[in-house]
């Protein structure tokens, strides 16, 4: 098969990578830079997986800014494109993915179009109303960031929302580039699909919240929150995972997704979606709180990323808790290394580790690291496990 596969993010570039084992795939996108380090064999995101299967797989892959070229020959089109939560309309932000629907439909109206990008329930069928155009299928992703490649050589479930044989073998495209080949393949209607998508995040937004007040009830009342998570965690109807405290729920899904299904609930009976996006912003307060308490001059933030292995801090959840120790005029230093500026926020970023131990009264990390082991006693984290 030819495909193009729209947008290098960390669910762009996962899915072309599983596909171009088998098949010609060409990425597109609008920054040179990502599309230069693509055609050296270098990933632009952190991804293990991906690293080293641009290094070392003999991938048929090839990326371009250049929309016909991309376009002409494709039998899919594969949109993973971003689709930002607008507050003003409370709503996905869809401009990308019509643009490149009317870009591909132009240039070739044979292709079939897939999107990988999380959109509002009901959006596919109205686009193809809109497009005039049948075979538009909706394929949610379950991705993590910095595993993502992982996640698509081994995926939980394989979804594709649409009608016909092309649904299907869109599907067997997805199990040909798997390491795991005893998949769960659901063919189910697009508008399900998205249900899917934004109630499995919804899923895991709520988990999140629920063993971060689990951990705020044992902060304020100094109990050990690992012996309860344990005690609770082997339930085997609760398993042990995705257990581990934060800061709160960041990066790009789960916040604007859980925003996204509660605008979907309106007229609908329900409390459960706005408490998980309230109890979210409640646990950030309550973090703070526990800083502030401390009495620090200096809190130092050791890392800006979401989780290991990620190089998204635009959405990590620590943004939230800096903001709210600005508004308390508390003095705030940063040390992330995947920032180059001496600044980040008009916050000051201190390159140097040992310089940023020695001046922090306080150093606050979502997820605990050995090289924070010399300085135990300042480190401010809920972490436990770390992982997750």
């Amino acid at each position: 098969m030819n495909i193009t596969v729209v947008g290098i993010g960390y669910v762009g570039l996962a899915n072309a990578v599983l596909l171009s084992q088998y098949n010609q795939v060409i990425l597109l996108d609008i920054v040179k830079e990502k599309i230069d380090l693509i055609n050296q064999k270098k990933s632009p995101i952190s991804d293990d997986e991906i690293k080293r299967y641009l290094s070392n797989k003999p991938l048929n892959l090839f990326a371009t800014l250049d929309k016909k070229l991309a376009y002409e020959n494709a039998d899919y089109v594969v949109i993973a494109a971003p689709t930002n939560y607008n507050v003003k309309d409370q709503c996905f932000d869809t401009f990308a993915i019509e643009s490149v629907i009317d870009d591909a439909i132009s240039i070739n109206p044979a292709a079939s179009i897939v999107i990988k990008s999380t959109v509002p329930i009901g959006y596919t069928e109205k686009i193809k109303k809109q497009f005039n155009k049948d075979d538009i299928f909706f394929s949610p992703e379950f991705l993590r960031e910095g595993r993502a490649l992982y996640d698509s050589l081994y995926p939980s479930r394989i979804i594709v929302g649409g009608e016909g044989e092309k649904a299907g073998a869109f599907a067997d495209l997805l199990i040909q580039g798997a390491i795991s080949k005893d998949v769960p393949v659901l063919i189910m209607n697009p508008t399900e699909a998205e249900a899917v998508k934004l109630f499995s995040n919804a899923y895991l937004a709520m988990r999140v919240s629920f063993f971060n007040e689990l951990d705020s009830l044992a902060e304020s009342y100094n109990l050990e929150s690992k012996q309860i998570i344990e005690g609770v965690c082997l339930d085997p109807r609760i398993g042990m995972h995705y257990n581990n405290p934060s800061f709160g729920y960041g990066g790009y899904c789960l916040p604007k997704d859980t925003k996204q299904l509660l605008t979907n609930f309106n007229g609908v009976p329900g409390k459960l979606i706005k408490a998980i996006i309230e109890s979210n912003s409640a646990r950030k307060d309550f973090i703070t709180a526990s800083i502030i308490r401390k009495r620090p001059k200096t809190v130092g933030i050791y890392r800006l990323v979401m989780k290991a292995k990620s190089d998204n801090f635009r959405f990590s959840s620590i943004n939230s808790v800096i903001k709210r120790l600005k508004k308390n005029n508390i003095e705030v230093v940063i040390y992330e290394p995947f920032i180059k500026e001496g600044s980040f926020n008009a916050l000051c970023l201190i390159s140097d580790l040992e310089e940023f131990k020695r001046i922090s009264d306080i150093i606050v990390a979502n997820r605990f690291s050995d090289e924070l082991s010399d300085v135990r006693e300042k480190v401010y984290t809920r972490d436990i496990y770390g992982k997750d």
